[in-house]
């Protein structure tokens, strides 16, 4: 199909969507909502959880529910959707839910994440503090005191 895009949805198990020809793509990342028509110059960006929506030559609209991942765009003719988690599907709506539940996942890893990421932090913390604490004789001496019998205190 001449003027057609070519569009590809992968999620690490499975081909969802395999070399579709489509007349446009609507998805979004961090910035907003955007569409994709042939000829478009080559992008990559990464998407967040949302609804990815095309339309054939025929008029028949798709849409498929899509967790975080990267939407690259090549050649002009070709979209190629790279994602954790993916779901095609007819029913807006459910997609809609799916995107939601998706986004709740994905911000319930990042409060983990920082969790984690404030505790190494504390842990660390305390190791220095233990080490240097000033009631160590000899731990803040610079050059380290060295007694008679040649060894450090």
């Amino acid at each position: 199909m001449s003027g057609a895009l070519q569009l590809t949805i992968t999620t690490p198990m499975e081909v969802l969507v395999d070399h579709l020809p489509v007349l446009s793509v609507r998805a979004e990342d961090e910035s907003g909502s955007f569409g994709i028509l042939p000829g478009h110059t080559d992008v990559l960006t990464v998407l967040t959880a949302s609804v990815v929506r095309w339309k054939t030559a025929d008029g028949q609209a798709g849409f498929c529910a899509v967790g975080s991942g990267l939407l690259t765009v090549s050649g002009g003719n070709r979209v190629d959707i790279a994602c954790r988690k993916a779901i095609p599907g007819d029913a807006l709506d459910a997609l809609e839910q799916e995107v939601r539940t998706f986004k709740q996942a994905e911000t319930e890893a990042d409060r983990q994440a920082r969790v984690e990421q404030m505790r190494l932090h504390a842990n660390a913390v305390r190791q220095m503090m233990r080490f240097l604490r000033p009631d160590r004789p000899g731990v803040l001496d610079h050059p380290p005191s060295v007694t008679p019998t040649g060894g450090e205190t």
